[in-house]
């Protein structure tokens, strides 16, 4: 190490400050200021050296960690993106999406802040594009096997540009018009600008993968007609079946998928013209749902200029450090306050919805009532009901599996009892037909998916070859240290 008393020289924990928040509301830029590259050196150098990094541990791609902490504070800028780059294809969306499970298994948690491994990952990535570090790996042979990838998330990326590099001939399809998926329409730009996408895609279309938008498999293409025309498929659909709530009153106007509002917003803000509106100026906006999913549409709606916006949880609010129950280097769920909660808003916990009220067909309000413990279950308790008003509500409230109708049903797949594309130990569904991402495991991380679609390339490069030189990370059973809210 560079410093190996680092730790106990530099015990304060600093990240890149984010903009002023009357300033940031007005646009849809990413909300964190230009990093400053002596703190991320600094912070670097916190890193412990410890003789068991359970950070490994905690990241599902098994990211080299300490060694690209060390390079970064030593300044040598190539050698750290060349070792983040051997484990992970994208950094540059890990390390702005991804909550960092690396950071709660830091052994330097157990009495400090842990070390900020998330901000110098994305130092790493940003400063390679910025020195040009970042090109275009040109396989130097092409094996003649052709590949089809359905679904152009993070999982179905990872799993084309493994392939690609391997030397295979990949094509990824997409049902909607442009390529990325959740990444895509899922994440708002304060969160993650496009152009982190983009410059992806740029690199990958020069390395070979071929990109075909506007095509939906089961519809325009059968399943069965896929796999004639190819030698191997990936289903890396995602998990998009939302998490409906059926009371009183759901189907009035105005009350929406969480999805459908970021997706509309998402293609506003790329320049799309949107014939149906949905739209939060001068509404009173109520969000269900405590999660990532309602914060992003937290920050959207602050900026479409709303007059007032709730989000409702039914369950305790977290404790905002760790508890007996939580001990490190379990991942825990606290209190967390994103930078959508720090613009605008109100967040209320024990909150049950009772009914959606209307008037002239569309939603006015909300009944609530407190969120009492019965029997182990959460019921609303009777007699503290009362309205909250409410001109547009937006259900974040998780997802139940893909939409599997037409692979089911023309491909003679099996779903789990979550809704999910049972696989093998390798992801192979049926003999060259594999699945990884969310249309597998259910809805997960982006670091998840990731490190499935590089595994599952490498189960079809063994497929396809008899023998592979690809990683693989992690296994379709393997599961987190503990459940992620």
């Amino acid at each position: 190490m560079a410093d190996p008393r680092g730790f106990l020289k530099v015990t304060e924990r600093e990240t890149a400050q984010r903009r002023p928040i009357p300033v940031r509301i007005k646009d849809w830029k990413e909300v964190y200021a230009e990093r400053n590259g002596e703190v991320v050196a600094r912070q670097a150098s916190r890193c412990m050296d410890c003789g068991i990094p359970f950070c490994h541990q905690g990241c599902p791609l098994g990211n080299l960690i300490p060694e690209w902490n060390d390079l970064t504070h030593r300044g040598r800028d190539k050698e750290a993106i060349d070792r983040l780059h051997a484990t992970n294809n994208f950094p540059e969306f890990t390390g702005r999406i991804c909550p960092a499970p690396c950071e709660d298994s830091c052994v330097l948690g157990i009495n400090q802040p842990a070390v900020t491994i998330k901000e110098i990952e994305v130092s790493i990535i940003d400063s390679a594009f910025d020195q040009g570090y970042v090109t275009p790996q040109v396989p130097e042979r092409l094996t003649g096997k052709t590949i089809a990838i359905v679904g152009s998330g993070p999982a179905g990326l990872a799993a084309a540009q493994q392939l690609t590099r391997a030397g295979h001939t990949v094509a990824v399809f997409e049902r909607d018009d442009r390529i990325g998926g959740l990444l895509r329409y899922g994440i708002p730009d304060f969160k993650m600008e496009k152009i982190h996408l983009e410059r992806r895609i740029s690199q990958m279309e020069a390395e070979g993968t071929r990109f075909r938008t506007g095509v939906n498999i089961g519809v325009d293409i059968s399943w069965p007609e896929l796999k004639k025309r190819y030698d191997a498929v990936l289903v890396a659909t995602g998990a998009l079946k939302p998490r409906n709530l059926e009371v009183a009153g759901r189907k009035l106007e105005g009350i929406h998928f969480a999805m459908e509002y970021l997706t509309q917003s998402n293609k506003r803000v790329a320049g799309d013209e949107i014939s149906e509106q949905i739209h939060a100026l001068d509404k009173h906006v109520i969000i269900l749902g405590g999660g990532d999913t309602g914060a992003d549409c937290l920050g959207t709606a602050t900026r479409q200029g709303a007059k007032s916006v709730t989000t409702l949880a039914i369950g305790v609010k977290p404790p905002e450090d760790r508890t007996e129950d939580m001990p490190w280097p379990m991942v825990p769920n606290l209190f967390e306050v994103q930078s959508a909660h720090e613009e605008f808003g109100e967040r209320k916990y024990l909150h049950s919805t009772v009914e959606f009220l209307g008037e002239n067909g569309r939603v006015t309000g909300v009944k609530v009532a407190d969120t009492e413990f019965v029997d182990g279950k959460r019921v609303p308790k009777k007699g503290t009901e009362r309205i909250l008003p409410a001109d547009l509500v937006l259900l974040a409230l998780g997802f139940v599996g893909n939409e599997s109708e037409s692979i089911s049903e023309q491909a003679a797949v099996e779903l789990d009892e979550k809704g999910n594309i049972k696989r093998d130990n390798k992801y192979q569904v049926a003999p060259g037909l594999f699945s990884a991402g969310d249309a597998g495991r259910g809805a997960s991380l982006v670091v998840w998916a990731i490190a499935e679609g590089r595994a599952a390339a490498s189960a079809i490069d063994e497929f396809l070859e008899g023998e592979t030189e690809l990683p693989f990370p992690v296994k379709p059973t393997d599961q987190p240290i503990a459940v992620y809210s």
